[in-house]
């Protein structure tokens, strides 16, 4: 497989900033302002031209995910046998005019998930047999050992088992303030263990961050876990929460999020909330209810498994792809 790389070209990286601050402030911004964001986004006009002198020689341009330049201007050079793999969140880039123009004229999109179809043909107007829903490949066979991370990092108490950034973007902030309410009300032993990169405040000798660890560290942490917790709002997937379920572990997640609230929801794999007081009753549920609690994770990994191997994804691929370059042809 031949593979061409492209320069990215400079960019006003100060003008980008005061827009994108605005809509991390989800303000809207007028027509105007969404041209210069996409103009100073990332961007290879070295990539465009080559897709305009070769565009005859590909079958279809695959671009991911939705916001970047290289996928506005890329989408516009072929829309007929442009695919966009969006990774779409209710978010104020979303909402933008300049989207929904270009990504309403593509030949299809490929989902994560349902919720972000459904959101992709509420914004878009995209809908058909090429706007499909398939997921991500997973890999279904890492093993894992409970005892193992409870012996080297000597955690012996349950604990809920967060894994990823830990920044406010992700709501790390809020599930610690949640944990530490649900301490201040509970006498118990539960513990709070955090995985991942990033530095925040920890204000409670209940919470243990490990910091980055290894691939088979994480793993043996989910099915060490009481119960894995993704408190981020914005997801169009969530590797980490598939992850707990391929572990036999129930998962907890953001209410507000409609993706993890769907998975969680139609697989029967887990709880959500959407307040400190539903944090500490989900929490509590799980911990009371062993028997309930190890069926929702094996409930998660049946669906995983059945959903998501690599092969399966590979093969839903491979099907669309030569399905919709047949009609683009």
């Amino acid at each position: 497989i031949s593979v061409r790389r492209f320069p990215v070209r400079k960019r006003n990286t100060k003008i980008f900033d005061e827009i994108n601050a605005k809509l991390m402030r989800n303000e809207k911004i007028p027509r105007k302002e969404e041209k210069i964001y996409e103009q100073e986004m990332i961007n290879s006009p070295e990539l465009y031209q080559y897709m305009k002198w070769h565009k005859n020689e590909y079958g279809l341009f695959v671009f991911i995910p939705y916001m970047f330049g290289t996928t506005y201007y890329g989408c516009q050079i072929a829309p007929e046998k442009s695919i966009l793999i969006p990774c779409l969140h209710d978010e104020s880039y979303a909402h933008m005019s300049v989207f929904k123009e270009v990504f309403s004229k593509v030949a299809g999109m490929v989902f994560n998930a349902e919720p972000e179809r459904i959101l992709a043909e509420k914004l878009y107007g995209v809908s058909g047999p090429s706007f499909v829903t398939f997921g991500i490949g997973m890999d279904i066979n890492y093993t894992y050992d409970a005892q193992r991370f409870r012996n080297k990092y000597k955690i012996n108490e349950p604990f809920i088992l967060y894994a990823g950034r830990k920044e406010a973007g992700k709501r790390v902030d809020v599930l610690i303030r949640n944990f530490v309410q649900y301490k201040k009300r509970n006498n118990d032993d539960l513990k709070l263990v955090l995985i991942g990169g990033g530095e925040i405040d920890i204000p409670s000798k209940d919470i243990i961050d490990l910091g980055f660890v290894s691939a088979q560290d994480k793993y043996d942490a989910y099915a060490a876990a009481s119960l894995f917790c993704n408190p981020s709002q914005f997801e169009s997937f969530s590797l980490v929460i598939m992850e707990s379920w391929l572990a036999g572990t129930p998962v907890l997640v953001n209410g507000d999020c409609q993706v993890t609230r769907d998975f969680v929801t139609r697989f029967s794999g887990g709880l959500y909330y959407q307040n400190t007081r539903e944090f500490e009753g989900c929490v509590k549920y799980i911990l009371e209810h062993e028997n309930i609690a190890l069926a929702m994770g094996q409930n998660g990994q049946i669906e995983v498994k059945n959903q998501f191997e690599w092969e399966t994804i590979v093969r839903k691929y491979t099907a669309y792809f030569e399905h919709v370059g047949e009609l683009t042809t």
